[in-house]
């Protein structure tokens, strides 16, 4: 009785967890769809404002075109430094803190982009022509800031790649001399190998080594055996034999006769 409690009891805790966490995944799933659909919009709502605002510096004149010139380029800056940034940080951590100084500098161009957009549908055109020098001015300083931003942080890429570039360099050039040197030695081997083998076959050729039997001929012989006439008919030197007698010279002392008693 209690097994079988015990059994109902971890099923319905088994059926909550599997509900919880079909709960979850859904919340999540649409959690992602719809920061997706936002995303989506967001970048529709800005193609539609960056087309608008490019065409109004185009065809109006005036502080109406001068204002949508100042926008676009304020809004074409600091896309283009977010972007950078974004995509830099995945590789190298340490822009994290360019990207905070962007995200401060992201709140101020924000309210600028806010307040040109105020001007554009300001009446009192007169008004809005006296701000304008102040507006391209603070315009200016932030899109300075941001494109400063922007290209240190691609020249320090572009350095890291440099230097990665230099390193397998010299890796490769290390490796290509470790492979020349052993193509030299195994050259030098073959060439060994060779003239060995080459010796070898003139050492056993016939007339070439040491004599094969009584009646050969070896490299051993005597320098006068290959001589003229001369030395073959006796003129040459006499060949050595343990049992004659040592030849005497005039400056010998006379061997003394040996006692007898």
């Amino acid at each position: 009785m209690e097994a079988g409690v015990l059994i109902i009891i971890f099923a319905l805790v088994m059926l909550f967890a599997v509900l919880g966490l079909g709960v979850w995944a859904t919340a999540k799933a649409v959690g992602a769809a719809k920061r997706g659909v936002d995303r989506t919009i967001t970048q529709a709502r800005r193609t539609v404002e960056d087309a608008a605002l490019k065409a109004k510096s185009i065809g109006q004149v005036g502080v109406g075109g001068a204002l949508a010139q100042l926008r676009l380029d304020l809004r074409t800056s600091m896309r283009a430094t977010r972007e950078a940034l974004d995509e830099g940080v995945r590789t190298d951590p340490s822009l994290k803190e360019s990207l905070d100084l962007f995200r401060q500098l992201s709140a101020h161009g924000h309210k600028l982009d806010d307040e040109l957009r105020r001007m554009e549908q300001e009446p009192d055109r007169a008004r809005v022509a006296t701000a304008v020098p102040g507006l391209k001015e603070r315009v200016a300083r932030i899109t300075q800031a941001a494109d400063s931003l922007r290209w240190a942080a691609r020249e320090r890429a572009r350095r890291f790649a440099d230097d990665d570039l230099a390193h397998l360099s010299a890796q490769i050039e290390v490796e290509s001399g470790a492979l020349r040197d052993w193509a030299s030695r195994r050259d030098a081997a073959d060439d060994l190998a060779a003239a060995a083998a080459q010796w070898e076959a003139e050492a056993g050729a016939p007339g070439a080594g040491a004599p094969e039997g009584p009646g050969g001929q070896g490299a051993s012989r005597a320098p006068g055996a290959a001589g003229g006439s001369g030395r073959a008919s006796g003129q040459g030197t006499p060949a050595l034999d343990p049992s004659a007698p040592a030849p005497q010279y005039p400056w010998q002392k006379s061997r003394r006769p040996e006692a007898t008693t």
